[in-house]
C-alpha cells in the first residue's frame, strides 16, 4: 500500500515537472541561442568593458614601452646637450691657455 502511494506521487510529480517544463519551451526557445543576456547592454557594463580593452589595447601596442623609451631618448639628447656645452667651454679654456703659452714665449 505505502508503496503504490509513493508510486503516484512520484508520477504526479514527474507530470507536473514535465508540464512546466512544456509550458517554459516557448520562453527557452525566445532566448538568444550565443548565449548572451540583456545585462551587456547596460551602460555601467559597457564602460567596463572599454575600460578593460583600453588597458589590453595599451599593453598590446606597446604603449607603455614606446612612452619610456621616448622619455630615455629626451634625457639622453639632454645629457648630451650639457656634455657638449661642457666640452665647448673646456676647449675654449685650453684654447686660451695655449693662446697665453704661446704669448710668453
Amino acid at each position: 500500500m505505502i508503496e503504490l502511494i509513493i508510486f503516484v506521487i512520484f508520477i504526479l510529480s514527474f507530470a507536473g515537472l514535465l508540464f512546466i517544463f512544456w509550458r517554459k519551451m516557448a520562453v527557452v526557445n525566445s532566448l538568444p541561442s550565443n548565449g548572451t543576456t540583456g545585462i551587456r547592454k547596460h551602460r555601467i557594463i559597457l564602460d567596463i568593458e572599454n575600460k578593460i580593452k583600453n588597458v589590453f589595447v595599451f599593453f598590446e601596442k606597446q604603449i607603455f614601452m614606446h612612452k619610456f623609451l621616448s622619455w630615455v631618448k629626451i634625457m639622453t639628447l639632454k645629457i648630451e646637450t650639457r656634455v657638449d656645452h661642457l666640452l665647448h667651454k673646456l676647449r675654449k679654456k685650453a684654447q686660451e691657455a695655449d693662446k697665453k703659452n704661446n704669448d710668453k714665449k
